[in-house]
């Protein structure tokens, strides 16, 4: 679907705030399964990071419709000091991020990026992206940090998602972080993403072809990430992830170009 007028916006009333969160639901819920049975009596997905005031929520739509969404959450002092740590960042709660803060470096945590399934095949990742990297740029972000979703609760299909990004190349030269045991991971996995045939191909040395998860994908080839750690368990959504990070001033050219075409005498809405 290309029709009507493309968009974005930072979400500044309830009624964005609620649309966000019916997307994320529409997606982590409806479709994937991932949510309890509780939020789908209201069909919205929130958590204590959504209500603070470093928080960006970014919102896509076409005409009057939203689409897609995400959010940046930027470094909160009160939960720095919560978590004891330098950074006030939702992933500080699970991994130890001494190692990665350089003075100068300003971080920020985007997650929760949803897009709408019949309009995946469209430009609404690549709005929701230079969406992204423009409010980041606006708020002197220099570098993100993130978790990207694996599609599997299995422990072996993670670390198999994880080589093959390594296969490619895609490994941070720079920063290594170690992850907790995965010990809430479920013993019988629910959603395998290789098969027993993928799974063969790799244990013989095959990583040509080997397939790699979307979201990991996408933020390694057009936005640059590099990952950072072994994949990590999510114990909300009851997933696996792979922790990157990306380096706004390290952004493919290609990527940049084609963020500003999108936007070719266009101006956000704010």
């Amino acid at each position: 679907m290309t029709c009507g007028h493309w968009r974005w916006r930072v979400a500044t009333t309830q009624r964005d705030m609620d649309d966000a969160a019916r997307i994320r639901w529409a997606v982590f819920g409806g479709e994937m399964g991932l949510l309890t049975e509780q939020s789908a009596l209201s069909r919205r997905e929130m958590t204590s990071i959504d209500t603070l005031d470093t928080t960006v929520h970014l919102l896509v739509h076409v005409g009057s419709e939203p689409v897609a969404t995400m959010r940046v959450a930027l470094p909160n002092a009160e939960v720095a000091a919560n978590l004891g740590g330098p950074v006030g960042l939702e992933l500080a709660q699970r991994l130890d991020l001494s190692g990665v803060i350089r003075p100068g470096m300003v971080f920020a945590e985007p997650s929760r990026f949803c897009v709408l399934p019949k309009w995946r095949r469209t430009q609404a990742v690549s709005w929701l992206q230079a969406a992204m990297y423009a409010e980041s740029r606006r708020r002197g972000v220099t570098h993100w940090i993130a978790s990207a979703n694996l599609e599997t609760d299995s422990p072996e299909d993670a670390l198999l998602a994880s080589r093959v990004a390594a296969h490619r190349g895609w490994l941070s030269p720079r920063w290594r972080v170690d992850v907790p045991d995965p010990r809430q991971a479920p013993k019988r996995p629910r959603k395998p993403f290789y098969t027993p045939e993928e799974r063969a191909r790799a244990e013989q040395g095959l990583w040509d072809g080997l397939r790699l998860p979307r979201s990991p994908s996408l933020f390694a080839t057009t936005m640059g990430a590099r990952f950072i750690a072994e994949p990590l368990y999510d114990a909300y959504f009851q997933w696996f992830t792979l922790p990157l990070v990306m380096a706004l001033d390290e952004i493919p050219a290609d990527t940049l170009t084609h963020f500003h075409a999108l936007q070719d005498g266009v101006s956000p809405a704010v």
